[in-house]
């Protein structure tokens, strides 16, 4: 049996993302986007490296949701269960000592795939966020039906050369080299409220670009969600104090 994880609340109106209840799965290996078996360089740069905000980062004025409960985590929740088993690994993807985490299986099962949908809608309905910004290219999944059931808008955020009008960028540092990320100029403005999606956080790199991003023209990130964590890559503490919020996480 495999174990999962889902994050708690410190209090009736606190989300604690350091703590975490333990739930069985119902059958091992069952989580998505790919991990390659970590080396002592891979955590060593999970450990080190951390989500350096832009100019408006350091006095956000962003909170955590006050959010009183949410139905995945109970631990008798059947979805999250539902969720875990839909999801395949499939070893020595796309190279040797590569574990890739399939999602194409969740989203095959429509009862999986519209629970995973509904327990981010549950958490973020009614919280002002105007803004759902989707990490290419899983995040484009999970996002825009978020969007369309908080009434918020979804914004894209792209590879280099992918977005046809004006952009603004940001440049990242991976384990083994950089990257861009671009967002269209004037996709949102000064004062909203962003959720950043993704479907999976491993090192953390490209959600921490996605917050610098936003935060250079003034939006407010209250929050970024995944459902898959990798916490043996620590991207959770590369981003820093920015709340992450996540369903599944595979137990180390």
């Amino acid at each position: 049996m495999s174990t999962l994880r889902t994050l708690l609340l410190s209090g009736p109106n606190s989300i604690a993302l350091s703590h975490q209840k333990e739930i069985l799965a119902p059958s091992p290996n069952r989580l998505s986007a790919w991990i390659a078996a970590p080396s002592k360089n891979s955590r060593s740069a999970g450990r080190s490296l951390r989500c350096n905000r832009g100019r408006y980062g350091v006095d956000s004025k962003s909170q955590p949701l006050q959010v009183r409960g949410m139905a995945g985590q109970d631990e008798k929740d059947p979805r999250i269960e539902r969720i875990s088993s839909s999801i395949r690994v499939i070893p020595d993807f796309p190279k040797k000592g590569i574990l890739f985490q399939d999602i194409t299986t969740l989203l095959l099962d429509t009862r999986a795939f519209k629970d995973t949908i509904d327990l981010f809608v549950e958490r973020y309905k009614g919280k002002d966020i105007s803004v759902v910004a989707g990490i290419e290219a899983r995040g484009f999944i999970f996002g825009p039906p978020i969007a369309l059931a908080i009434g918020a808008k979804f914004v894209p955020m792209r590879k280099p050369n992918k977005l046809p009008g004006e952009v603004i960028s940001e440049e990242y540092s991976l384990e083994y080299g950089k990257d861009v990320m671009e967002m269209h100029v004037g996709a949102v403005q000064e004062g909203e409220r962003a959720l950043v999606i993704d479907d999976l956080i491993a090192t953390g790199g490209t959600l921490c670009a996605a917050i610098r991003l936003l935060e250079r023209v003034g939006v407010d990130v209250v929050e970024c969600a995944c459902v898959i964590e990798l916490p043996e890559l620590k991207g959770r503490e590369r981003l820093g104090d920015k709340p992450l919020f996540v369903l599944v996480s595979p137990s180390e």
